[in-house]
């Protein structure tokens, strides 16, 4: 066994230097995959882009290289590189090798007014992250040129006059291997994400050359442009073609606050462009030229101002019919192409990979600022904003009515086609003729396979009890509910129960017309155990749903005593009397020879037997079609109370041979099984 190593004091470590990000490039970069690879590149795009919108230059180049590395070249003021005078230190070692460094931490205007980077850890990270990178620099008429290797600087400094007008940077590395798990990121993540960022950086132009794919036709490398002069409004009029509900409407504001009272003001710069189509749907937002993939703050906006516009005006022209709903944003969102783009001073990111933000004041803002706008736009264009909000009203009633119709197809599918698999052992009939259709309640496994062999599978559904149900005469409500096997039965049953309340959640109101079947036929063996499992089957029938008994839907299937064979037919005897009397008719007498032809079932053969062969090919089913013979359901219960009491005070019940045969049911089955004192049937008449 390995020794147990010592933690101490000097167990404690920290990560220095580039190891940093190498070590957890997930951490910065969200991944250490393809995606945190593709991160690293639009870091170093979106230092480009923050110069570009800050006024200095109007052209962003991208190359992806046939070895995988990648170039950004910018036109902008270029990278302080030089001495710092208040760091002591040069600028270059603070952009390229210290985390948290750069020009954005500042307030004044000098610094970047609106950026996508906040955080100084971009181009150091992904320097950081490279197998290799180089830097040129053109400022201030000098040409500065820097290289690194797996996060280490080679060379120091190079310094040397440029006589010429250009400024700017540009920036080539290669993702390291070693970092990341996949460094191939496709062309079409480049040509996405350059994209959506010239359309909100209206005017400024970004070329991709992607030498990895060729042009089919010029052969050469693959090039593309992108540059929307109207921004966000321009490439909403894209999206949605010309065949829309209204033409493009769009608008800008800015707004000042903060997001908690003991913080400092920022400003917040918003624009949004929208129109309504019935063909095409969108939502995209922007923040800083960040496209938050996860909304954040500006989708809580949309979501408020749009509904809230637009059930007012609903409301205000009396279009809502009496009782009905009010819209939801799934209503509006069905024929809405919209995008945002917004600026913010400061800005609350969710993390590193900048999908969210969760600035308050920016929802607030961008809120009040849709409302009132929505509010100016159905004033100027009252045609349109009629149009706009009865397309809403259609969506929402589609949805309701699509929804209905789910729900009903799922309610059948759940109730009839899908019954087999969400009730264990149900085994269904093929016919949906509910006056055909019977159901054939089983003791146990056993006897359903016998009978599973011996139905017919076009109108014969059988249902397995497994083991003895409650005695739901003694059982509360809350306790018969929990039981699956009644649950199962019931709701294989389909009619329902006969009671409300709490207790019935899953279970339907009774109603007869709901009934799957024509038949429920209690089948048990000829035992003991087979006459307290019917008996317990029937008592739940009276308590949960009496009217099936009332009116005559419920079945006992009684097995056979005797087999009578002659050469041409089998009879089957229940009783001493029935076998003399079927003897006679066929005309064997009780001589030995003769008997061979009778067969007296033993309770094993009974059992199958009565489960199978004589059940389905000789039934001889009684009808319970009235309940003890003239009594309620009222009087059966009290009958069942005086007898209980009876019995626990030790009392012999004696059952005279003439009484009813669902008076000596409701004694000999409901009382014995519970270990009270046996009642012999053929007691003579006292």
């Amino acid at each position: 066994m390995a020794k147990k190593q010592e933690y101490g004091n000097e167990s404690i470590t920290s990560l220095k230097g580039a190891d940093r990000v190498r070590k957890r490039p997930a951490v910065i970069f969200g991944s250490d995959g393809v995606e945190g690879c593709a991160h690293s590149i639009f870091e170093i795009v979106s230092n480009s882009i923050d110069e570009a919108r800050d006024g200095h230059g109007d052209t962003i180049n991208v190359t992806r290289c046939k070895d995988g590395s990648v170039i950004v070249e910018d036109f902008g003021r270029g990278m302080p590189v030089d001495w710092n005078n208040g760091e002591g230190r040069y600028n270059w070692e603070l952009l390229f090798c210290e985390m948290y460094a750069g020009g954005k931490y500042g307030e004044g205007e000098d610094n970047y007014e609106f950026s996508l980077g906040l955080n100084g850890l971009g181009l150091c990270a992904t320097q950081y992250a490279s197998a290799w990178m180089t830097a040129d620099i053109y400022r201030d008429g000098y040409h500065y040129h820097l290289d690194f290797k797996k996060g280490e600087n080679v060379g120091g400094l190079q310094k040397e006059a440029y006589k010429g007008r250009r400024t700017g940077s540009i920036i080539h590395w290669k993702p390291d291997d070693e970092v990341f798990t996949d460094i191939d990121v496709p062309g079409s993540y480049y040509k996405d994400t350059l994209r959506r960022q010239a359309v909100v950086n209206a005017g400024l132009t970004l070329n991709f050359t992607d030498e990895k794919e060729k042009d089919p036709a010029t052969g050469k490398a693959w090039h593309e442009s992108w540059c929307y002069e109207h921004g966000i409004a321009d490439y909403v009029a894209e999206v949605a073609g010309q065949d829309t509900l209204t033409p493009v409407f769009s608008c800008e504001s800015e707004a000042v606050g903060r997001d908690r009272e003991d913080q400092p003001d920022y400003k917040v710069r918003m624009s949004a462009a929208f129109c309504f189509s019935n063909k095409v749907q969108m939502l995209e937002y922007y923040h800083n030229s960040s496209w938050l993939e996860h909304g954040g703050s500006p989708e809580h906006a949309v979501r408020t101002a749009f509904v809230y516009q637009i059930n007012k005006y609903l409301k205000d022209k009396n279009l809502y019919k009496k009782g009905e709903s009010t819209i939801s944003f799934q209503d509006v969102q069905d024929c809405l192409v919209y995008v945002s783009s917004s600026f913010s001073t400061r800005t609350s990111y969710e993390n590193q990979t900048k999908k969210a933000i969760t600035n308050k004041f920016v929802s607030q803002a961008m809120t009040d600022f849709l409302k009132h706008y929505l509010e100016v736009y159905f004033l100027e264009k009252p045609e349109e904003a009629q149009k706009i909000c009865q397309q809403v009203l259609v969506n929402k009633q589609s949805r309701e009515h699509a929804e209905k119709t789910r729900q009903s197809i799922k309610k059948t599918l759940s109730t009839q086609i899908d019954l087999a698999n969400r009730v264990q052992k149900f085994v269904d009939c093929r016919t949906k003729d509910a006056s055909r259709r019977e159901l054939y309640i089983v003791e146990g496994d056993s006897a359903m396979g016998a009978v599973k062999q011996s139905r017919d599978s076009d109108y014969q559904a059988i249902m397995p009890i497994r083991g003895k149900i409650l005695n739901c005469l003694k059982a509360d409500y809350a306790r018969i509910f929990k039981s699956d096997v009644i649950v199962d039965l019931i709701k294989v049953m389909g009619c329902g129960v006969e009671l409300g309340g709490k207790h019935n959640k899953e279970l339907a109101t009774f109603n007869l017309d709901n009934l799957r079947y024509n038949k429920i036929v209690i089948c048990t063996d000829a035992d003991v155990d087979g006459y307290q499992i019917r008996t317990l089957v029937l008592t739940m029938l009276y308590r949960l749903t009496p009217t099936l008994i009332n009116e005559g839907y419920v079945y006992i299937a009684e097995s056979p005593l005797y087999e009578i064979n002659t050469k041409d037919h089998t009879y089957f005897a229940y009783t001493e009397p029935e076998k003399a009397t079927f003897l006679k008719e066929i005309g064997v007498g009780l001589d030995p020879e003769s008997k061979k032809h009778v067969g007296k079932y033993s309770l094993g053969m009974r059992q199958r037997l009565g489960l199978a062969q004589a059940l389905m090919e000789h039934p001889d089913i009684l009808l319970l079609d009235e309940p003890l013979s003239g009594l309620d359901n009222d009087g059966v219960q009290e009958m069942y109370q005086i007898l209980l009491k009876q019995r626990e005070e030790g009392k012999l019940i004696v059952v005279a041979s003439h009484s009813s045969e669902d008076i000596r049911v409701l004694c000999n089955e409901i009382f014995h099984f519970d270990k009270g004192k046996m009642i012999d049937h053929q007691i003579a008449e006292k």
